[in-house]
């Protein structure tokens, strides 16, 4: 099992509570930590993992060095603390198609080509707001994670299975196939927002400059845009999927 970083008091406090993650350490300043307990409440935190207490400096050199071996993009590590553990499995489309046959699932988000942590991030907060089922993402050209990542997401991560594809055409097809509804949202769409039947869904959103791929778009046959009401005429796309989840998953 690879190892992730986590950056971010609620991420932090989010990872410790998740029974799934296996714990290696909390790195941190006294100030950071009597901070992080301060603001969470998590209080008795060497039951939990080992605790390396180190200032300022150290601390920072340490979080370089982790994200060099790890290959993560450098940082500076707020609020003085960050946490080492093992990263989360990612599911597989086998997984989803079993729960989709159970009926436990009724909310699902699609990202095509989404590369940029900061936009995957919010979308992954946001969609466990709405408490969204899964997020679907190529195993190629997706948002990757990291420390940036977690901070962003602030907890999600421990929520929210990740499914990974090596296709995202077939395995929305294959969504189709088995009763969910795919609405993919592009500004060429005519059509706008509407209520639809209760029924499963599955929203995907493109890449921010070029919408979505030309190979799902030829499967998503549903589209919707959203409308301007003023002079700006796009949104980004972490945004327009918060619209959108509001529009489809409020209910």
């Amino acid at each position: 099992m690879e190892r992730d970083i986590i950056f971010g008091i609620h991420s932090i406090a989010e990872a410790l509570e998740n029974p799934r993650r296996r714990i290696h350490g909390i790195f941190a300043t006294r100030d950071g930590l009597k901070e992080f307990s301060k603001k969470t409440g998590l209080t008795k935190l060497e039951e939990k993992c080992e605790i390396q207490l180190m200032d300022s400096h150290k601390l920072q050199e340490r979080a370089k060095a982790l994200c060099d071996d790890m290959e993560f993009n450098y940082q500076r590590v707020p609020s003085q603390i960050f946490l080492l553990v093992d990263g989360i499995e990612e599911k597989d489309l086998n997984y989803l198609f079993k729960e989709i046959e159970s009926g436990k699932v009724k909310k699902l988000i699609c990202l095509d080509q989404v590369s940029d942590a900061h936009n995957g991030a919010a979308i992954m907060r946001t969609a466990a707001f709405y408490g969204v089922d899964a997020i679907i993402i190529s195993t190629k050209g997706n948002f990757g994670r990291g420390p940036s990542f977690s901070r962003i997401a602030s907890g999600a991560v421990e929520y929210l299975p990740i499914v990974q594809c090596a296709s995202l055409p077939k395995a929305l097809q294959k969504l189709m196939d088995k009763g969910i509804s795919v609405i993919g949202f592009s500004e060429h769409s005519t059509k706008q927002l509407e209520d639809i039947d209760d029924v499963p869904i599955c929203l995907v959103f493109g890449a921010e400059d070029v919408g979505m791929s030309n190979a799902v778009s030829r499967v998503v046959k549903e589209t919707v845009s959203l409308v301007p009401q003023g002079p700006i005429k796009s949104l980004n796309v972490s945004v327009a999927a918060a619209v959108a989840m509001e529009k489809f998953f409020s209910k």
